[in-house]
């Protein structure tokens, strides 16, 4: 399985071509349509997303509602399109257009300054676009069906988020359901209620002082078989791939897998999860979870549990210092329209780059042109796994 995204910020549209997804799985447009919603909520978003109303097209690949086995084309119009229409147009420079107003001050942070310098380009505005995370709606949509597949596995993508702005949640003690039904009514997709309050005081702080804010989600995939990724080869580990796949969100700066850096303070007692079997089920099992479902490379059949940690947005409506690139002067970075704080859309966006790796993984796994044959393949290796 592979995917390409297309598209800018404030362009015409974005596009995702998904390779891979075998023949006869049903897709919902309703679902991905849900998907590419719950990234545009959250407390702390800016107005762009009281502009969009992402909604998918789907322009290949499917059949009366089923996949084809062929790459499938999604397509997200932007409506902002419209009023940047003459400033994006892929063709023709505007008339009047001059020199003074392109974007030359660079925000920290950001990819304007090291983008425009790699691609010999003297307007930000050439960077930027593609830099935005508006990006993440084109791999939410990727997500949706990734997920369409997994759960006819059984399987589920699901994610909390539990730190803003220094805020810790609490939920070790929560069962998953628990942890779900307090989340869906949660503004910033958390289950800590008590933590949320004081999450949303701290955002509301930041957007007083013109400041933003990150923080930490957590994605949780569930009845995951054992045996997907590998231990042979650098490039088929799977915590090595989620990770890389949770590093290429936008403004996220670390990853960790199970207890991750945690793992590094205690001694291995406190660290490795002891090995169980239940003769009556015939199944291995783990009376803890501090691997995070993965052991060598491979899922070990416990939830798969990954964090990441989201950096503040960084354009601020009180701009830090920086320098003209043209001009060379010390000036104030730019300020474009966003958010204050995005976690919970970005943990949104995790839920859909970990959703494609797993279905990847399935798919290395069992293989199959259609899914009749893929949940042939499946059900004979879960029959093996029973009889070890």
């Amino acid at each position: 399985m592979r995917y390409l995204t297309a598209g800018e910020s404030h362009g015409r549209c974005l596009t995702a071509i998904l390779e891979g997804i075998p023949a006869n799985l049903k897709l919902s447009k309703e679902f991905i349509d849900k998907e590419l919603s719950r990234r545009q909520s959250g407390y702390g978003r800016g107005k762009r997303m009281e502009i969009e109303e992402d909604e998918v097209e789907i322009l290949s690949g499917v059949r009366w509602g089923e996949t084809l086995g062929s790459p499938i084309t999604l397509l997200i119009r932007n409506k902002d399109w419209e009023n940047w229409q003459p400033l994006m147009d892929p063709l023709t420079r505007p008339e009047g257009f001059k020199e003074e107003d392109k974007l030359t001050k660079p925000r920290p942070g950001h990819a304007d300054l090291a983008g425009a310098i790699k691609y010999s380009q003297k307007d930000f505005r050439d960077v930027l676009e593609r830099s935005s995370a508006r990006e993440t709606a084109a791999r939410v949509g990727v997500g949706a069906v990734a997920k369409l597949l997994l759960k006819e596995f059984e399987m589920e993508v699901v994610s909390q988020v539990v730190e803003i702005g220094g805020v810790k949640a609490h939920t070790a003690d929560l069962t998953m359901e628990k942890i779900l039904k307090a989340r869906d009514k949660s503004k910033l997709g958390c289950a800590d209620k008590t933590a949320e309050k004081l999450m949303i005081e701290e955002i509301e702080k930041a957007t007083k002082s013109g400041d933003s804010l990150g923080g930490i989600f957590e994605v949780i995939v569930i009845n995951v078989p054992i045996g997907l990724g590998s231990h042979v080869h650098w490039d088929r580990k799977l915590d090595a791939l989620l990770a890389q796949a949770l590093m290429s969100i936008q403004a996220i700066k670390g990853v960790e897998i199970g207890l991750g850096f945690e793992s590094a303070r205690r001694p291995g007692s406190g660290v490795h999860d002891e090995i169980y079997y239940e003769s009556k089920k015939g199944k291995f099992y783990r009376k803890t979870n501090r691997a995070g479902g993965i052991e060598g490379g491979i899922t070990n059949g416990e939830l798969v549990v990954v964090r990441a940690a989201m950096k503040p947005i960084p354009t601020l409506k009180i701009p830090l210092q920086s320098v003209d690139i043209v001009s060379k002067d010390t000036v104030k970075a730019a300020v474009e329209r966003s958010d204050v704080c995005a976690v919970p859309a970005a943990a949104v966006v995790g839920e859909a780059v970990v959703a494609f790796e797993m279905a990847k993984a399935m798919r290395e796994k069992f293989g199959g042109d259609s899914l009749t044959e893929m949940k042939r393949n499946y059900q004979s290796y879960i029959e093996y796994v029973r009889q070890i």
